[in-house]
């Protein structure tokens, strides 16, 4: 064990890890796959997500890669929405679902959903989507109705979790501003089938590449596998991975990233979405947030994070977008005035927003004290 980096080198070593310190253009599947899963509750946020991570590339390029099938959306863990290359879906399944399941139990039994109601609502999809079709939500969830399957009461949103938690379905290909539900053997060509060991090994390598420096409690409350789980995929992990000790925490690292070099010259000011990894990806959050400003962040602490302004990692503000048919309008709240550095560099960052949606941006409100 060796003495590792101050708050500021925790933070800059995270900002590498997760690909936001600039950096070559990376295609949608090696984004996601870098961050094993990014979180995508909000399509659109999940979106700029990958793109914010990827230098260029446009919100057309993401969208193809629904389209080909090299990502998808579903819940592999937490109960929650990720965005993952289509080839780690099955064995992230594997681990992360498990936990969650048994966490719902009883939502499923107020609900009346038991092995009969979910064994007809897998045999309905099959028969639905089967043959290469996709269906939309709504659509999908009529289908449920017609066939005497109750969707009322959140009985709707709990079948699909099931379906995709059992690997039956996922959201593949865009459709409108949403994605359509596809069978995922069919869709998913060549997944990577993992023993269980290495599946738990390849998880926290994966998460620490793309998130690391973290804790043992950051990778816990990301995945909600045991600790016991995580300290085991952590000795399969060996030398893969690394452990520094900074003021008494115990953070750790994928060799892979933490020996890479930082890119230079990169803005350190992002205009990152809402739900973003960023912050997300880790339990204790105080590095980047501070306790002061978390209301403005998720006001009244309703599980809906703003999209955020970050200098050097930490969190200064928040911003708002109305995207229209012919430019997109942003809003920034800073928590203090920026200063003229950081302005500028915002003022890059949400111009590169704008040409990932290819539209010009009218910047409103004002971010300095003078």
């Amino acid at each position: 064990m060796t003495t590792g980096p101050n708050e500021p080198r925790v933070l800059e070593a995270r900002l590498g890890a997760q690909l936001l310190q600039g950096g070559p253009r990376r295609s949608p599947a090696a984004v996601v796959s870098r961050l094993l899963a990014v979180q995508a509750q909000d399509l659109a946020s999940g979106l700029w997500a990958i793109g914010v991570r990827s230098p260029g590339s446009t919100l057309a390029e993401v969208l193809t890669a629904l389209e080909d099938g090299s990502v998808v959306r579903s819940w592999p863990m937490r109960g929650t929405l990720h965005l993952v290359a289509a080839e780690d879906l099955g064995w992230i399944l594997g681990l992360g679902v498990p936990r969650v399941r048994s966490t719902i139990a009883a939502r499923h039994r107020q609900l009346e959903l038991d092995a009969e109601t979910f064994s007809r609502s897998r045999d309905l999809t099959e028969a639905m989507l089967g043959g290469g079709r996709r269906a939309g939500r709504d659509e999908l969830l009529a289908a449920h109705t017609a066939a005497g399957i109750p969707v009322t009461g959140q009985r709707g949103s709990h079948l699909l979790m099931e379906l995709a938690m059992r690997g039956v379905v996922c959201w593949g290909p865009p459709a409108g501003k949403q994605q359509s539900l596809v069978l995922s053997e069919e869709w998913i060509r060549s997944p990577r089938v993992l023993e269980p060991d290495e599946a738990l090994g390849e998880f926290v390598v994966r998460y620490l590449a793309g998130h690391g420096p973290a804790t043992v409690a950051d990778l816990t409350w990301w995945s909600k596998l045991t600790v016991a789980q995580v300290n085991r995929g952590l000795k399969i992990a060996g030398d893969r991975v690394e452990e520094r000790e900074q003021e008494g925490v115990l953070r750790w690292s994928a060799v892979e990233t933490a020996s890479a070099p930082h890119p230079t010259g990169a803005p350190s000011v992002l205009a990152l979405p809402g739900f973003d990894e960023l912050l997300l990806g880790y339990r204790d959050r105080g590095l980047s947030l501070p306790a002061e400003h978390a209301e403005r962040v998720v006001p009244g602490a309703n599980g809906i994070f703003l999209p955020m302004i970050t200098v050097d990692g930490r969190i200064v503000g928040t911003w708002r977008r109305r995207i229209g048919p012919k430019t997109v309008t942003i809003t920034p709240e800073p928590f203090t005035p920026l200063g003229r550095r950081v302005e500028a560099g915002f003022r890059r960052a949400v111009t590169a927003y704008g040409r990932f949606l290819g539209l010009p941006v009218e910047l409103v409100g004002q971010t300095t004290s003078d």
